[in-house]
């Protein structure tokens, strides 16, 4: 499927008509570009003709003059693009089908010619700036925001703040009531009105740039920014001086052309549509061959479970390591994440715990903080000497920023551990925006609240995150316990949770013992991390309900995640296959939950199934084909 792409060539530059109109390939989506009064760049976006973002301003600022502002539209060149390639996580297929246009543009008032890219998708719409350096080589420019994005009155969009970087609960909230200076951390969900539809805003192809995020500036509008503008969250306050605070409150200067990252607006009709967009995916570039020799299938990259002594329990020692890696075995997890302890050993207690988990099947990752990864020379040396002792991948912590700095060191990271064929999982982490695309070494990143907190309840937040923060991509919520950490949430629901949260490195929360003695054992050795196809089923709503069917190969999962309101849900089964199925199912016991019900059954295309859920419940079942002949 890589590369297969048609229909990719550019027409001629022409002064268009305004205002001017990119459509989807499937007509259902429009960009209007137009001019407002003293000739500022404005966009409107709509979905069957209705508003999923109202009249808005575009701009670009260059050393504080919005390049937006007091403009000529000087011609536009179209081109359409489809393909298909390989992907992971939500499903293995990648769509990759848009029309496009360029829109060359120049300021009035300093000459500055620069262009606006639009690419149009049957799921969203993309813009991003390109300005060529029209200075001396040695000038510096500094670059900033200019977008807004208007959604209509009477939507509903749900956030979280700042404060702790990508690690925040997401508030429910009428447009209207945001009140004005709110910072938003994308993406950032919006349910449109009178049944329109759903939009989420966020970013892809962020490299070498501060990343954007959010802040309301008017009732109805939010305004792009990027890093420097934003308060540092209190984790980066925390762990660095008060001098790097204050130096990454500068704004970034660039010499020579700037090609800002995209900014996204996924739109669909219902919430399958905006969990199944490809867009941030679609606007990264692929893998280097010469990293990647075959792409996702390069023989080193391989997703898998994970266990994790951290939050559950177990002995903090190396024969508790150890141990753990026996358990990962006995699961059929394919790898261990260990934590700082690691640095408190010899090298030769690194090779032995590294051939007793090769024994075993499971590859060993290491914490690193990133602080220790500033220095190029020393960062290379570190991999260097973890990749010979047999590691197979890290987890680096306490980025917390999104200073481009701090941009550019995500990228030598992945550049580096590319070249020493190390796995990566970034915690303490901004939002991903494709980066796994063009670096598939990176198997997974935090960026999300999840069971390293102590949150009051959960239900509600497990049933939002799908749709709010996992629109972006891959993250590592360390999902799955059974005690007391899981708050008012029932067993099948920490299950489910597997299930439902996508991330090809799935890192469970829970002491493998814990795992391992649960009745539902068979089904959790049999979760995967990855999926070929993933269906948010109806009945689905951000905050009540979150309901996926998933498939890998042949077999079925169904995974339910309730939120605080007792309810039953009855899941159609017309996805399934012709040949009947065997089923596992995992339910809510109604009088205790810890504790879960199960029960076999067969089922068809034809039945479907009724689930009682109780508050803060959940449901997980595995559906196998039953072979030809079998009884």
């Amino acid at each position: 499927m890589q590369g297969a792409a048609h229909g990719g060539g550019a027409a001629s530059a022409s002064l268009p008509a305004l205002p001017l109109t990119i459509s989807s390939p499937d007509t259902r989506i429009a960009f209007e570009l137009s001019l407002r009064s003293e000739n500022r760049l404005a966009y409107r976006i709509t979905m069957k003709g209705r508003p999923v973002v109202e009249t808005s301003r575009l701009g670009v600022v260059i050393d504080g003059v919005n390049l937006g502002d007091g403009v000529i539209i000087t011609g536009v060149e179209r081109a359409r693009q489809e393909e298909r390639y390989r992907t992971r996580g939500v499903h293995s297929a990648a769509t990759n089908r848009y029309s496009a246009a360029t829109v060359m543009l120049t300021h009035q008032a300093t000459d500055d010619r620069y262009s606006l890219e639009v690419r149009v998708f049957d799921d969203g719409v993309a813009f991003r700036y390109v300005v060529p350096d029209s200075r001396s080589a040695s000038a510096a420019r500094v670059p900033d925001e200019g977008s807004v994005f208007n959604f209509p009155p009477r939507s509903t969009v749900w956030y979280h703040d700042l404060d702790g970087h990508y690690e925040g609960v997401h508030e429910r909230k009428d447009i209207e009531d945001v009140p004005e200076g709110d910072w938003a951390a994308p993406p950032l969900t919006a349910q449109l009105p009178d049944g329109t539809g759903y939009a989420s805003i966020t970013e892809a192809g962020l490299r070498n740039y501060a990343g954007m995020v959010l802040q309301a500036d008017r009732r109805g509008g939010f305004a792009a920014r990027l890093a420097h503008a934003a308060p540092a969250s209190y984790p980066y306050r925390l762990r660095y001086p008060a001098l790097d605070v204050r130096r990454l409150e500068i704004p970034a200067s660039f010499t020579g052309n700037i090609t800002t990252p995209w900014r996204v607006i996924l739109a669909g009709a219902d919430l399958n549509t905006l969990v199944n967009s490809d867009i941030i995916s679609n606007l990264s570039p692929p893998p280097d061959p010469a990293f990647f020799p075959q792409g996702l299938d390069t023989q080193w990259i391989k997703p898998g479970r994970a266990v994790w002594r951290y939050l559950d329990g177990g002995d903090n020692t190396f024969e508790g390591i150890k141990d753990f890696s026996d358990m990962a075995g006995k699961l059929g997890f394919e790898y261990q994440v260990v934590e700082g302890i690691w640095r408190k050993w010899t090298d030769d207690q690194l090779r032995e715990l590294v051939s007793y988990s090769k024994e075993r099947r499971v590859g060993i990752l290491l914490w690193v903080h990133s602080r220790d990864l500033h220095n190029g020379d020393a960062r290379r040396a570190l991999f260097q000497r973890l990749s010979g002792r047999g590691i197979v991948g890290v987890k680096i912590d306490f980025l917390d920023h999104e200073a481009k700095e701090v941009i550019d060191l995500y990228q030598a990271i992945l550049h580096d551990t590319a070249e020493f064929h190390l796995l990566v999982d970034f915690h303490g982490a901004n939002k991903p925006a494709g980066e796994s695309r063009t670096w598939p070494n990176e198997m997974t990143r935090e960026g999300v609240y999840g069971l390293e907190h102590r949150a009051q309840t959960w239900s509600r937040h497990d049933t939002t995150v799908p749709f709010t923060r996992y629109l972006a991509g891959h993250g590592d919520f360390t999902p799955v316990v059974f005690g007391d950490r899981r708050r008012e949430t029932s067993w099948p629901h920490q299950i489910a949770t597997a299930a439902i949260f996508t991330s090809p490195l799935l890192v469970y929360a829970a002491n493998p013992k814990s795992l391992l003695e649960n009745p539902a054992v068979d089904l959790i050795k049999a979760l995967p991390s990855t999926w070929d196809e993933t269906i948010v089923l109806p009945g689905s709503s951000i905050g009540e309900v979150a309901a996926f069917a998933r498939r890998q190969g042949e077999e079925w999962f169904i995974a339910v995640l309730h939120g605080p309101e007792a309810r039953t849900l009855r899941v159609d089964l017309r996805f399934l296959g012709a040949r009947p199925y065997h089923a596992m199912l995992v339910r809510d016991d109604p009088d205790n939950p810890a504790a879960e019900r199960i029960e076999r059954a067969a089922l068809t295309r034809q039945g479907s199934i009724a689930i009682t859920l109780r508050p803060g419940g959940g449901f997980i079942g595995r559906l196998i084909p039953r072979r030809a002949g079998a009884s």
